[in-house]
């Protein structure tokens, strides 16, 4: 069964599921901080830090920003460190913060962003073309996949969307970097 916009049932189901949390209180209930992990400066911008490593993966920290109640956010980390990427995740109730400071522009949004090596992903970047970025260093801010297509890394299920992969730079000009 799908909705007016085409999406299916499941889909809906996970986008709701990922959905964070109002950051406004309920009647009768306090408003509630973030509950951040806080990382140190170097950690915070995804550098690298560990030196004499083999792997260009294993050499980077991926620095994730999620809502705790997201489980493909959570299937998207597995996909990182099985990648040899070290992750630091930071569950807070609202991923905008993050996403704007970062100049992820808000058409390109999904349910994760991240730091890695000096660029921003932002949703269900495979873990190859992260690596395609650090390897080849354009001159972007980072690359988006908007949404959550099912088939991405950690939004697999029974059949695959094709999607694109959009590199976005600190004025907000994007195009598609690859496609699958």
């Amino acid at each position: 069964m799908t909705d007016p916009r085409g999406l299916s049932a499941a889909a809906l189901m996970l986008l709701a599921a990922c959905a964070a949390p109002s950051a406004e209180p309920r009647a009768g209930e306090a408003a509630r901080p973030s509950a951040a992990v806080h990382a140190s400066a170097a950690h915070a911008e995804g550098t690298a830090h560990a030196p004499g490593a083999k792997a260009a993966a294993s050499a980077l920290l991926a620095v994730v920003y999620k809502t705790p109640t997201c489980g493909c956010c959570a299937k998207w980390v597995d996909h990182l460190r099985g990648a040899g990427y070290e992750v630091e995740v930071h569950d807070v109730e609202r991923v905008e913060p993050q996403k704007v400071a970062w100049g992820v522009p808000a058409n390109l949004g999904s349910c994760h962003t991240a730091k890695i090596g000096g660029y921003v992903f932002e949703g269900h970047v495979p873990a190859d073309v992260i690596a395609r970025v650090i390897r080849e260093k354009p001159q972007i801010a980072g690359v988006a996949v908007p949404g959550m297509p099912m088939g991405s890394p950690g939004m697999e299920g029974p059949y695959k969307d094709n999607y694109d992969i959009i590199a976005f730079d600190r004025a907000g000009k994007t195009s598609v970097y690859e496609s699958r």
